[in-house]
């Protein structure tokens, strides 16, 4: 039976909506941010800076820490897979805003630049989430010049950090750390945007908490995280924003 003229265009153009949609639909990239939950709080670990000795061009940081155990594997409750240092808990050593590295005895030695330098070190779980409470973390500066405000409101990076491969890229850790400053929903937040080829995804963040990224395809992420007031405006402050690329593989 011939179909009329005006059946014909609407099926026409039914068959063209479906083929845009089918079209979007897997040029779209879906990313999802979720609160991880499941970890142990910690709540009684400290770290304290026992002493910091030059010794030529490094210096010997020696840290006091209790009810902590570096080395170890981190017990979790959720049922999910994070990156997992192998050599278990241990201290995230942040200078200047840079990328961390990680230290599993509580005395190391770092060479420093010259000039006046930012430290900050803080507790960490074995999938390098941070210990979040009000003594699980020193922040100082060494050096005589161009001296900044520790009372400043401090946003740092810390993850993720460079190269995933495998299982590790399901699902990436997004975590930074808070010093005299607070999120809620009706004060300060933390602004992240991820950039993904020509895709651009962007969350405000209200609750000092860990998360995970999934949903990221294969190859370079840029991960960009911003102190912002209220009304979203960048607050002026050092080492704000922050910004790193990772790579999935």
């Amino acid at each position: 039976m011939m179909k009329s003229k005006g059946n014909f265009f609407r099926e026409l153009f039914i068959s063209i909506i479906s083929i845009s949609l089918i079209s979007c639909s897997f040029n779209q990239q879906k990313v999802y941010l979720k609160k991880i939950e499941g970890s142990p709080a910690y709540e009684d670990s400290s770290l304290q800076i026992k002493e910091i000795v030059k010794s030529g061009e490094k210096y010997n940081f020696s840290f006091d820490i209790n009810n902590y155990d570096l080395g170890i594997k981190t017990k979790k409750e959720f049922d999910y897979d994070l990156a997992n240092s192998a050599k278990g808990q241990h201290i995230h050593f942040i200078l200047n805003n840079g990328p961390y590295s990680a230290h599993y005895d509580q005395n190391f030695d770092y060479e420093l630049p010259n000039g006046n330098n930012v430290v900050l070190a803080f507790l960490s779980r074995s999938y390098h989430e941070s210990v979040k409470n009000s003594d699980a973390y020193v922040l100082t500066q060494i050096g005589d010049s161009n001296k900044i405000n520790l009372e400043s409101e401090f946003l740092f990076y810390s993850r993720p950090k460079g190269t995933y491969e495998g299982l590790d890229t399901e699902k990436l850790l997004l975590d930074f750390y808070l010093v005299n400053t607070k999120l809620s929903a009706t004060g300060n937040k933390v602004k992240l945007t991820i950039k993904q080829g020509t895709f651009t995804h962007q969350f405000m963040i209200d609750s000092w908490d860990a998360y995970y990224i999934e949903g990221l395809d294969k190859g370079d992420v840029t991960i960009k995280l911003e102190l912002v007031d209220n009304e979203g405006n960048l607050i002026e402050t050092p080492f704000n924003p922050s910004e790193r690329v990772v790579t999935l593989k």
